[in-house]
């Protein structure tokens, strides 16, 4: 009887960090879950603090152009990002999102301890010059002193890729899917992870910019440094409260599997030698295993899958005919996760031109602000600092979302979320459209502006006050919480268990996708608008020559047509996670 009582109350496929069965009532819960949000709070001030104004340090210190001071700000995000798949991957297949997490902070820490040192030694940087001044060369960091730089940057992108494939579903793995009170506790957690993410972004992008700025970028680094080295004995001081879910495997290898079956038995179907063989072997699938099926801790709806759903049939080749090589025999519960994938990808598509749009917030958005009087009474705002306004946006709304409107939408509704996943990724979606409008709308009134002041053809500040800017910034910040935190929600909750971490590091590859999508947009228009004749919309060193206004037109356009796109998927998908409808 003993025995039997303490196998139900531990939590099936979780360990705790000794690696042993994680114990219901003890492991896991909002406790577990608040050491991953003051964590978040430590890890995104580390990375945004220098992320945020790296493009300053690399065109005034490494004396980078600013195409390619940009260009490697970009390449360095959008890395960054992408390896997210990497460390959800990981997570997933080989280790524990709690290993995953400690290994990712060393390496960011080690990243940021080399740019740390080559920042306050002036012998592992370019010598000092000014193009205006003096007849010193400015020479662009080249040699050994720019592979210590891309060495510690990309070290550093290497750990956030970790951090950020790793941290969410960590947190997320810390309550219990099959009870509303767990699934409303794990919604919650997503909504502060996005809040407590801008908390870290607030001190990053004011006072450690200030710092970089005003006092030196050995400053900044440091900072930086020590806050990701902080961040490591806070997340282990939880270690006892954490229920770690057991690596399954490479998530890839199943997937890859079954595409590759459903393939090669389509080819062998179609062979006249095989058909007799291939009609023999359909009636009887193959029945998923006690592994395979689901477990208590999968918050699927519960579902024996005996024969394969209609849905995707191509797929369904993988078991209805003997396999190829024994190797790729599959079962109809793999089949029917590898759907589950494929559905939630158009998803993932649609939001690509969302980050598109945020992307504008550390570009465009920052260069018309730079050009209005950025005074707050006697102090002057530094650009790096504008991203401020998102920010808190972010922060006032994440509260009043989780508080105020999902208890009011709940009761509306009478359902468990109040507003679904998609729901919400697609308010976002409707946000972008109207920032980029409200942004074409100010960038024609600044114009005007400059025109009434005679300085269209000067630099000199216009007698317009930044806060025309906020405007903009209050609808893409509103944009992002409505999708960064029901993306990430919807990945975790759709994916299937062994691909969880991965699935919700996807939320991170859209971001770095809208990155890369923005510059292709912006090369693809001066492209199309330049000529002889006239000069493209986006070129030259006077933003008031620009027709950005122009440019966000555009965006606006392309944005409701890419929701057109979400809503045609949107509408077609069936949530397979309880609680989700």
């Amino acid at each position: 009887m003993e025995v039997e009582n303490q196998l139900t109350s531990t939590w099936d496929g979780y360990v705790d960090w000794k690696n042993k069965p994680a114990v219901r009532g003890k492991h896991g819960g909002m406790l577990a879950a608040s050491f991953v949000l003051v964590v978040e709070v430590l890890e995104n001030l580390a990375y945004l603090a220098n992320a945020s104004n790296l493009v300053l340090y690399l065109d005034e210190f490494m004396h980078f152009s600013p195409t390619d001071s940009a260009n490697s700000v970009t390449n360095f995000m959008g890395t960054a990002f992408l390896l997210a798949l990497l460390g959800g991957f990981l997570s997933d297949a080989f280790f524990t999102t709690y290993q995953i997490y400690v290994i990712s902070a060393a390496i960011e820490f080690l990243g940021l301890v080399i740019l740390t040192v080559q920042a306050h030694s002036g012998s592992l940087k370019p010598t000092k010059c000014n193009p205006a001044t003096t007849n010193i060369l400015c020479q662009q960091v080249h040699g050994a002193k720019a592979a210590m730089l891309f060495l510690g940057l990309y070290l550093v992108a290497l750990g956030v890729g970790g951090i950020k494939g790793s941290l969410p579903a960590h947190g997320a793995e810390q309550f219990d899917g099959n009870t509303p009170q767990g699934r409303k506790q794990r919604s919650t957690f997503f909504n502060y992870f996005v809040f407590c993410l801008s908390c870290g972004a607030l001190f990053a992008v004011t006072l450690v910019v200030w710092i970089e700025d005003n006092k030196g970028w050995q400053w900044g680094f440091g900072i930086s440094t020590m806050t990701i080295l902080l961040s490591i004995p806070i997340f282990l001081a939880g270690s006892k409260f954490y229920r770690n879910k057991i690596p399954d495997g490479s998530p890839l290898t199943t997937i890859i599997k079954v595409l590759v079956a459903a393939m090669l038995n389509t080819c062998m179907a179609r062979s006249p030698s095989n058909a007799i063989a291939s009609m023999a072997t359909s009636p009887s699938p193959t029945p998923p295993s006690k592994e395979e099926g689901t477990t208590e801790n999968q918050d699927k709806v519960v579902e024996t899958f005996e024969s394969p759903s209609q849905s995707l049939k191509f797929l369904n080749r993988a078991v209805i005919n003997k396999p190829t090589f024994n190797a790729l025999k599959c079962s109809v519960q793999q089949v029917e996760e590898v759907k589950i994938v494929i559905k939630t990808l158009p998803i993932f598509v649609c939001t690509v031109m969302l980050n598109c749009c945020l992307a504008q917030l550390s570009t465009f958005s920052v260069q018309q602000a730079a050009t209005m009087n950025t005074k707050l009474g006697s102090l002057k705002v530094p650009p790096a600092s504008l991203p401020v306004f998102p920010v808190v946006f972010i922060m006032i709304l994440a509260p009043v979302y989780d508080h105020i409107i999902i208890p009011f939408a709940r009761r509306v509704t009478k359902s468990e979320t109040g507003i679904t996943h998609l729901q919400r990724i697609g308010i976002g979606l409707i946000l972008s459209i109207l920032a980029m409008a409200v942004a074409a709308l100010v960038e024609i009134k600044r114009k005007r502006v400059a025109t009434n002041s005679g300085l269209l053809d000067s630099t000199k500040p216009l007698p317009i006050t930044f806060f025309w800017i906020a405007f903009q910034y209050l609808f893409l910040g509103s944009a992002d919480l409505f999708t960064l935190a029901g993306l990430l929600e919807f990945f975790f909750t759709e994916a299937p268990v062994s691909m969880r971490s991965l699935a919700t590091s996807l939320s991170w590859a859209s971001l770095a996708m809208g990155y890369y999508l923005s510059t292709v947009i912006v090369s693809i228009v001066n492209s199309v608008t330049g000529d002889s004749k006239h000069k493209p919309w986006l070129s030259g060193r006077n933003l008031n020559q620009y027709h950005l206004e122009r440019f966000y037109w555009l965006m606006c356009a392309l944005s409701a047509l890419n929701f057109l796109h979400y809503l045609f998927w949107a509408t077609r998908y069936k949530y397979t996670s309880k609680g989700s409808n």
